[in-house]
């Protein structure tokens, strides 16, 4: 939920813009080696300030999906007033994991492609993302400050990003 305060401090973007950047950075983390999942950070002023792959390897990193390690980075670059007028752009909706990064780097909205229940039917039992179906809006409800998130957009551009991926076990 969004209130008129906080949907007024954020610059008006163009959403699918932006989340065909984090896209790329998706495709370029599964042709590097890694996982599907891209992330980027966006200022106030449409600049886009950090891209983040996914970090699941070399170190075989379960956590190290690409919206926690990019808020993780934010957050040691940016103070929380700051990031509140800004955004993150992912290829999929935050995990619970990610969802409190972002909730606990302070920023202001989050814009996903796939949403966590789409994103389960894909991966399904995969060992790699045994995928949480909760909704990020349902971890940012439970905090002390409002997060905007758009999403899902893109679907089935953001759906392509897997083909075949988790076939593999």
């Amino acid at each position: 939920m969004t209130s008129p305060t906080q949907a007024s401090a954020l610059p008006a973007l163009d959403h699918e813009h932006y989340l065909r950047l984090a896209f790329d950075v998706a495709r370029r983390s599964l042709q590097n080696g890694s996982h599907p999942f891209g992330a980027i950070l966006v200022g106030p002023d449409g600049s886009v300030l950090m891209e983040q792959e996914n970090a699941f390897q070399p170190d075989h990193d379960m956590t190290g999906h690409a919206e926690r390690v990019l808020m993780t980075r934010a957050s040691k670059a940016y103070e929380p007033g700051f990031l509140r007028g800004c955004s993150m752009y992912t290829s999929a909706e935050p995990c619970a994991m990610c969802a409190g990064a972002a909730y606990w780097a302070g920023i202001g909205r989050v814009v996903y492609g796939l949403g966590e229940h789409e994103m389960k039917a894909i991966t399904g039992d995969h060992p790699e993302n045994p995928t949480l179906d909760l909704p990020c809006r349902v971890v940012f409800d439970a905090g002390q400050r409002p997060i905007q998130v758009i999403g899902p957009l893109l679907v089935e551009e953001a759906a392509a990003l897997h083909e075949g991926v988790w076939d593999k076990h």
